[in-house]
């Protein structure tokens, strides 16, 4: 998980990286394609059930692992509890990375 973890900084210096609950929540309702948003493994279950039900709707991939603390880490932060990630190479190299690119969650393996 700590090539993932480093592979969040390498998206983020590119660009593709949307940071925080607030810029993914707006990002998807206003349309930016995401195709990967990942919610750490300690938010509430309000917010992954928020961002569950976007992504039934927002035709993008949901996972929920590492820690706030994690995702804060990498990023210079304190905390972070969502992401999102939005150009697609980037997206199936991670989920490779952290899933070894079988299933998510009962999604199948195409973005």
């Amino acid at each position: 998980m700590n090539n993932a973890l480093n592979f969040i900084g390498i998206i983020n210096k590119s660009g593709n990286l949307i940071i925080g609950y607030n810029n993914c929540e707006k990002a998807i309702k206003s349309k930016v394609k995401l195709f990967l948003v990942i919610v750490a493994c300690d938010v509430s279950e309000n917010t992954y059930e928020l961002f569950e039900r976007l992504s039934s709707s927002g035709n993008f991939k949901l996972v929920k692992c590492f820690s706030k603390k994690n995702l804060g880490n990498i990023l210079g932060k304190e905390e972070i509890g969502v992401i999102g990630i939005k150009d697609y190479k980037l997206s199936v190299s991670m989920l490779n990375k952290i899933n070894s690119g079988g299933e998510l969650y009962g999604q199948d393996k195409s973005i």
